[in-house]
């Protein structure tokens, strides 16, 4: 289904495409499609997501089909498909995590910030979503915070509540 924000056209800056070939400089001649990671990764940092708008200009960019870049955007649980939370809480919700409460832990986070899984709070501070592993079983419950990927192990609700609190005062400045 295409979104509205998905027809708004994204245009590039200058700064941004010179540092697009500055990454395409660092792969040989004719293989410009290996810098489409870090280059997805430059746009989001920008634009905050990826739309079909910017994955297509992107394709252009590297001269390949938008297919190609929709195949990698949306394989990758790194890269956001619609715009998110200046904050997105990715809770691993798989088996260990599970077996001791990440599944509560969700549900208490959705209950805390009166959203569902990917949906954006009114004040655009945070989004929480569930991914696949992130390889800390044995401090699980675990989420982490990008783009830095911070991680934040062996959650309970006061941990979480400390941690919107936290994050809720460092956006105050």
């Amino acid at each position: 289904m295409l979104r509205v924000e998905d027809t708004q056209i994204v245009e590039f800056s200058s700064a941004l495409i010179s540092k697009f070939d500055e990454i395409v400089s660092r792969y040989p001649a004719g293989k410009q499609k290996s810098a489409l990671l870090p280059i997805l990764h430059e746009v989001q940092a920008v634009e905050g997501w990826l739309s079909a708008n910017a994955m297509d200009k992107i394709a252009h960019y590297l001269e390949i089909q938008p297919i190609e870049v929709y195949e990698v955007a949306t394989f990758y649980s790194m890269y956001f498909m619609k715009p998110l939370g200046k904050y997105v809480l990715e809770v691993c919700r798989t088996g260990p995590c599970c077996l001791v409460g990440a599944e509560k832990i969700m549900d208490y986070i959705g209950d805390k910030l009166g959203v569902k899984e990917g949906e954006v709070t009114p004040d655009g501070l945070f989004s929480y979503r569930g991914v696949e592993c992130l390889a800390a079983c044995g401090y699980a419950p675990v989420l982490q915070i990008g783009p830095e990927y911070t991680f934040y192990e062996n959650l309970s609700e006061q941990s979480v509540d400390k941690l919107i609190e936290d994050l809720r005062l460092a956006s105050k400045g």
